[in-house]
């Protein structure tokens, strides 16, 4: 179980992350043209909006159990509305990894500007947001539904193909997702490695060295 003083600053940061996450989809749809995130409220920083019940309290129990996962509300968008709606939807579906991607790089900026010897408050706060972001934003690239990766991944491939690949991913993605998930956390307790941990946290925590200028492992 993770130390207490840093449950608080995980949750909060996870949250918020997320808000933001769903906030990029949303505004990037509502540039293009859809009205559709904006009549449903979602265009706004109001962490509130973007809070998916089921999610939020997925994250609370995966956080005491020392790792980290949820999911905000979806943002429903039409890209019939959007003046390039191939090109614009596939843009709507990056900018929420992508938003999470520049928050981990400004986090990071703080970090090296703030950080001299010890760790402050203010440093810790920013290591995490490093992290996680980086985290959410890799975890949202995997090709699985409900996923962020696999619009993209079937939006790369030819038309007929990606219509196969995208409907197979929403009906068996959220099954393989938990199956990686909860399987992977029993692998931990036998001590292998987990295969998100594999695909996802070795790259993580390689970047976020990258981006601190720490050693993390």
């Amino acid at each position: 179980m993770p130390e207490a003083d840093r449950v608080i600053p995980q949750l909060v940061i996870i949250f918020l992350s997320i808000a933001l996450h769903e906030f990029g989809h949303a505004k990037s749809a509502d540039a293009a043209g859809d009205p559709t995130p904006r009549m449903m409220g979602r265009v706004t920083l109001n962490p509130f909006a973007h809070f998916d019940p089921l999610g939020s309290i997925m994250v609370i129990i995966t956080v005491f159990s020392g790792f980290g996962i949820g999911w905000g509300k979806p943002v429903m968008v039409d890209p019939r509305n959007m003046q390039n709606p191939r090109w614009d939807h596939f843009m709507s579906v990056l900018w929420g990894p992508l938003t999470n991607v520049i928050l981990a790089v400004v986090c990071a900026a703080v970090f090296r500007v703030a950080f001299v010897n010890d760790l402050s408050p203010l440093d810790s706060w920013m290591f995490f947001a490093v992290v996680i972001n980086l985290a959410l934003a890799f975890f949202n690239l995997l090709p699985l539904g409900p996923l962020d990766g696999h619009s993209l991944f079937g939006a790369l491939l030819p038309p007929q193909l990606g219509v196969r690949f995208i409907q197979f991913s929403r009906t068996y993605g959220l099954l393989i997702l938990l199956a990686l998930v909860f399987g992977g956390q029993i692998m931990r307790q036998a001590g292998q490695p987990s295969p998100l941990e594999v695909i996802l946290w070795n790259p993580v925590l390689s970047i976020a060295e990258l981006l601190l200028g720490v050693k993390l492992t």
